[in-house]
């Protein structure tokens, strides 16, 4: 009987790789990949990992919760019955910074701060839609800075508001008017009480659903209403709305996100106002 002969190659056939053979494809051996190793048969998901000195090794799970760890050699694994090369998953990229949150005005939100003690200073704006608006925009702004906005129930009231309050250098006085234009009444009120310690300003249009972005209400622009007719109204009847203003304008008020969908005409006059009252004395702590 003859002995069988053997060659000095005693590396099982699968685990050979020859020359004309294509190499095993790569897969990175991320956590939970479920895979065989050829030597030993076990099974097992990744669970890690690791460099070592002699190169790096995975350690893998079986479904008895038990551990083995071995080296990621070439071709050393089978997955789903194929053979893979396994190799170190790539580095997480870092996370990305992340952009400081803005306030609905545009200005850097400070996470967690309190409303500070009021300040003396104060802003009145005329009109309770147009005090609706500044809050919503501009709001987190006012308390982080300590400033309380009145409502101011009409114009003609103006004067006498600026002399009970008595603006001085350490307690600054703002006003909001509407439609304020040159010529007309509210301009003429503006000039009798403008001072040093008191600044007026308005905005041009007819009403502060104006300052609205058509855009943000999904409209092309605020339908134009002719003289004599009540601007509101006529506006509710062009767009097909219900002739109910008050409904009109939570909806109006509703469609504004944060500064980008307020008008130029608007925006400006309430920025120069927060800097007018908060030059003087500093808000509490």
């Amino acid at each position: 009987m003859r002995s069988r002969q053997y060659g000095p190659d005693l590396t099982p056939p699968w685990k050979r790789t020859p020359g004309n053979r294509r190499p095993a494809p790569e897969v990175p051996a991320e956590p939970d990949l479920v895979v065989e190793e050829v030597t030993t048969g076990f099974c097992g998901a990744v669970v890690r990992c690791e460099k070592t000195a002699q190169g790096f090794t995975v350690t893998l799970e079986d479904r008895f919760g038990r551990h083995r760890v071995f080296p990621m050699e070439p071709r050393g694994f089978l997955l789903e019955g194929k053979a893979v090369t396994l190799v170190r998953p790539p580095a997480a990229a870092p996370p990305a910074p992340q952009a400081p949150r803005r306030t609905a005005s545009g200005s850097v939100a400070v996470p967690g701060a309190r409303a500070r003690v009021a300040r003396a200073g104060r802003i009145y704006v005329e009109g309770r839609h147009d005090a609706e608006l500044v809050e919503k925009v501009w709001g987190d702004d006012l308390r982080i800075e300590g400033v309380v906005v009145e409502y101011l129930e009409g114009v003609d009231d103006l004067p006498a508001v600026v002399e009970a309050f008595g603006p001085t250098p350490e307690a600054r006085l703002g006003v909001l008017v509407d439609h304020l234009v040159p010529g007309s009444k509210e301009s003429r009120i503006a000039a009798r009480v403008t001072g040093e310690d008191v600044l007026v300003v308005g905005h041009p249009y007819i009403d502060v659903w104006e300052a609205v972005k058509p855009s943000a209400l999904g409209i092309g622009a605020w339908p134009e209403v002719p003289r004599g007719q009540d601007w509101k109204r006529g506006v509710c009847r062009a767009l097909g709305w219900p002739e109910n203003t008050g409904a009109a304008w939570k909806r109006i008020l509703g469609s504004v996100r944060d500064y980008t969908d307020l008008e130029p005409g608007l925006l400006g006059p309430v920025e120069r106002l927060i800097d007018h009252v908060t030059v003087g004395g500093p808000a509490g702590p």
